[in-house]
């Protein structure tokens, strides 16, 4: 298994967020983490990849302990947080050869930020300095940091955040190449999100896990009106 959860508990002061949560990700897995904002999605990515301990129960990466190894996990693992965090007086190339190095990449560095400029849509962008670029422009810089050190798990938050709908299907179609050789889950609030790309939906509410399935058309309008039903929000379209 690349990730196991067993009986993670969280909280925040008095309020617990994570309630005895248990899951599995197998290698190659496209796994959507979905559920109402506040549901505790991304409490859960910090304690996966070491950012962040459980209060109680165990973590495991790859057969590493989450606790115990966590430099060893973020080695293996790419991660762009909900907040997506960026220098935002460095300028795009600038930023991505620094983040090679800080993985000790300082060699490759130069191949690597043009490689994944390329891959991430970038190019039009890169010569400027972060805090000149638009919302989508900035979460593809955050994207390209979290793909650079070419790790064997990405936990991406909300990874097509602020990003229009051209935008969207860019990164979508990205992210479904990368499950080709990579282990992912990503989180939304959007069940369109993990309809188009993910193989399987784990859905949380109010810090419990209340469904798990493979994606598949019987299995997608239940999740769906289970998401409904949670959260009172509109299903998708028919597309």
């Amino acid at each position: 298994m690349s990730i196991v959860l067993k009986n993670i508990d969280k909280k925040y002061g008095q309020q617990l967020v994570l309630d005895g949560i248990s899951f599995e990700i197998s290698k190659g897995e496209i796994v959507g983490f979905i559920g109402p904002n506040g549901a505790g999605k991304s409490t859960t990515m910090k304690i996966i990849t070491g950012y962040m301990p459980p209060d109680s129960g165990e973590v495991y990466v790859n057969g590493l302990n989450a606790i115990d190894k966590s430099l060893e996990i973020r080695k293996i693992i790419g991660y762009l947080p909900e907040s997506n965090p960026l220098y935002l007086e460095m300028y795009v190339r600038e930023y991505l050869l620094y983040i090679a190095g800080i993985h000790g990449l300082k060699k490759q560095a130069k191949q690597l930020a043009e490689d994944i400029i390329e891959r991430t849509g970038l190019a039009p962008e890169s010569h400027k300095q972060i805090k000149a670029l638009s919302k989508g422009f900035r979460q593809r810089v955050g994207l390209a940091q979290a793909l650079i050190h070419d790790p064997e798990i990405l936990i991406l938050d909300e990874p097509t955040s602020g990003l229009d709908p051209n935008q969207i299907i860019e990164i979508r179609n990205l992210i479904s190449e990368l499950g080709k050789e990579k282990t992912i889950i990503l989180s939304t609030h959007i069940l369109q999100e993990v309809e188009a790309i993910c193989d399987r939906v784990i859905i949380i509410h109010k810090g419990k896990i209340v469904a798990d399935e493979p994606m598949g058309d019987q299995s997608g309008k239940r999740l769906e009106g289970k998401f409904r039903e949670l959260t009172g929000a509109a299903g998708p379209k028919n597309k």
